[in-house]
C-alpha cells in the first residue's frame, strides 16, 4: 500500500471543490495500473464526494441542498457555534474509493471528486492510500 496526502485551500464558508485533476497529479508518480484509490478526510467539518463536474451550478446545489436540510438557525448546543458544518459533513461521508485501471481513476463521464467545505474558509489536508490490484 502507498499513503500520501495533500493540501487543499478552501475560500468560502460552504464550498465543493474539484479535486479529481489534483488527486490524478498525484497518482502518476506512484506508477500504479490497476487497484483502488482510498481517498479519506481527517476532519469532523468537511466531506468528500463524488458528482457531477461539468456544470458548476450542480456544486451551488448541493450546498443549497444541505443548507435546506440542515437548518442554520436552529439553536444547537454544541459551543463553537458549527453545528451545521458536523451535520453536513455526517450526511456527506469522510471518504470515497475509486477504481484505478490503466493508471487512472474509472470515473464516469460527469463525475468529479468534490472535497466539500462546510466551515471554511481554511487549508485542509486530504489523506489517499493506494492498494496494488493481484
Amino acid at each position: 500500500m502507498i499513503s500520501s496526502s495533500f493540501s487543499i485551500k478552501t475560500s468560502a464558508t460552504m464550498e465543493c471543490v474539484d479535486i479529481t485533476s489534483h488527486l490524478s497529479r498525484e497518482l502518476v508518480p506512484h506508477g500504479i495500473k490497476s487497484g483502488l484509490c482510498f481517498v479519506f478526510n481527517p476532519h469532523t467539518t468537511a466531506g468528500l464526494t463524488i458528482n457531477e463536474g461539468a456544470d458548476p451550478a450542480v456544486r451551488d446545489d448541493l450546498i443549497a441542498g444541505l443548507r435546506q436540510i440542515v437548518p442554520l438557525d436552529f439553536p444547537f448546543r454544541h459551543l463553537e457555534g458549527n453545528s451545521p458544518a458536523h451535520i453536513m459533513a455526517s450526511l456527506v461521508g469522510s471518504s470515497l474509493t475509486v477504481a484505478l485501471r490503466d493508471g487512472r481513476l474509472q470515473l464516469g463521464t460527469w463525475q468529479k471528486l468534490f472535497f466539500c467545505e462546510f466551515d471554511g474558509p481554511r487549508t485542509r489536508t486530504v489523506h489517499y492510500h493506494l492498494l496494488l490490484a493481484g
